[in-house]
């Protein structure tokens, strides 16, 4: 799978940061696991979307050295990412996004970031 697929999945993966927690939650599968910088942590299922009340709203997002691997029905996203919102500092990460092509749908399976100083 390329082509079409990866601009789709790339798509889902700036609306996951941009779009807000229901988005989000939407396009993730129930028991999804994100992997943030401490604080949160590890966080699955429910306890993502609590945290990710209090953390919505990055108004502008630049992803880059994107990466594609495709394996079956799981594809990998892996990117450099600069994301901006009101009042904080500019978040710079590298960043990894697990999705599994199910029932003719792309659920994110897994979210890690690892920030970058």
């Amino acid at each position: 799978m390329s082509g079409p697929t990866d601009a789709t999945l790339w798509d889902l993966e700036e609306h996951f940061w941009t779009s807000g927690r229901d988005n989000a939650r939407a396009t993730s599968a129930e028991d999804a696991v994100m992997i943030l910088p401490y604080p949160p942590g590890i966080l699955q299922g429910d306890e993502i979307w609590s945290h990710a009340s209090q953390s919505t709203g990055w108004r502008s997002v630049v992803m880059t050295d994107r990466r594609t691997i495709h394996r079956g029905a799981l594809a990998l996203l892996v990117y450099r990412v600069s994301a901006e919102k009101s009042d904080l500092p500019l978040h710079n990460a590298f960043c990894a996004s697990t999705y599994l092509h199910d029932d003719g749908t792309w659920r994110r399976l897994a979210h890690q970031q690892t920030a970058i100083q």
